[in-house]
């Protein structure tokens, strides 16, 4: 793994959250969303760039927080935006 912020960014970094669902996209009235995505900086849950709404990548573009991982059920991985890598 050539990322060091995948390095420095454990899978566990932040707790899933009981409720699964993108806030961005509750808080504007809609739930369709395709997947979901957890920021392991500060907890923020938003969809992936397959919905619509693109919360996890918009969050990314506002706070520059680099790292998600999936909280869909028996997906264990982690995403880089800066560096575009998994782990």
């Amino acid at each position: 793994m050539s990322c060091s912020h995948l390095a420095e960014t454990p899978l566990d970094a932040k707790p899933v959250p009981a409720e699964r669902e993108c806030v961005d996209c509750v808080a504007a009235g809609h739930r369709n969303w395709v997947h979901l995505r957890l920021c392991l900086e500060c907890g923020h849950v938003g969809c992936c760039d397959s919905s619509p709404g693109r919360h996890a990548s918009a969050h990314y573009a506002e706070v520059k927080h680099p790292v998600v991982r999936s909280i869909e059920p028996n997906e264990r991985w982690r995403w880089c935006f800066v560096d575009e890598e998994v782990a």
